[in-house]
């Protein structure tokens, strides 16, 4: 692991590291809209982009609500797990919040994703069970469906995820080396994104509600944000 990240720091003029935002640079909190980055994370990331070609935070809030959450300029964000560079996914929008709407339940407005957080109600297991049946109709409209750490998020049917953004941004810039860290099952995608690369660092911020997959598919586990800060130091 120490190799690793050695390897990758050596040239950080041809790297990027590509971050998600909720539970690896902001601590997940019980309402979405009180998420925060500490200041003292603000402050390495400042550092980080004016040292690596790219920083980069790949969130599945939008864009905008990543950047006024992290609040640190000098980075480029891309939200809605990657959608917002696919054009085709804007037809989908309509039909997406339809779809929201006729659920009874609180619904996160993601632009083109919507979300059905259970975290912290009175039983989770009975919500979860509610949440299946959601995605099962969701399914039986054409939309994706797919939960991540107390929470059921719908997206449309189209090739663009974390993955795909990742391809892109590298692409974009012609860089060979990338490091990306996420701790929920979307970060799957964001860790295939790095795939055929020169230099390739998955690392899985973990917690007891993270997707066991994500550590088996990383090089470098850390524990929580915490964890994730104190990676950032050392690059």
């Amino acid at each position: 692991m120490e190799a690793l990240l050695r390897r990758f720091a050596e040239d950080p003029g041809r790297a990027a590291i590509l971050l998600d935002v909720d539970g690896v640079l902001a601590p997940i909190v019980l309402r979405p809209e009180d998420s925060y980055v500490p200041e003292e994370t603000r402050a390495e990331l400042a550092r980080l982009a004016a040292r690596y070609a790219l920083v980069a935070c790949v969130s599945g809030r939008t864009s905008a609500d990543a950047e006024r959450i992290v609040a640190v300029p000098e980075l480029v964000y891309v939200g809605s797990h990657g959608l917002e560079l696919a054009p085709e996914a804007e037809r989908w929008r309509s039909r997406l919040h339809e779809f929201g709407r006729s659920v009874d339940w609180p619904v996160e407005d993601k632009g083109l994703t919507v979300s059905f957080h259970y975290r912290g109600v009175d039983d989770e297991e009975a919500a979860r069970e509610r949440l299946e049946q959601v995605a099962a109709a969701a399914r039986a409209e054409g939309l994706l469906a797919r939960f991540g750490r107390k929470v059921l998020e719908l997206r449309p049917p189209i090739e663009a995820d974390k993955g795909t953004a990742v391809r892109a941004l590298l692409s974009d810039r012609g860089l060979r080396r990338a490091l990306y860290a996420g701790d929920d099952t979307t970060d799957l995608d964001g860790f295939r994104g790095l795939d055929g690369l020169e230099v390739a660092v998955r690392v899985a911020v973990a917690s007891p509600e993270g997707p066991p997959e994500l550590r088996e598919a990383a090089d470098v586990i850390v524990d929580g944000p915490a964890g994730a800060l104190e990676l950032l130091k050392s690059l």
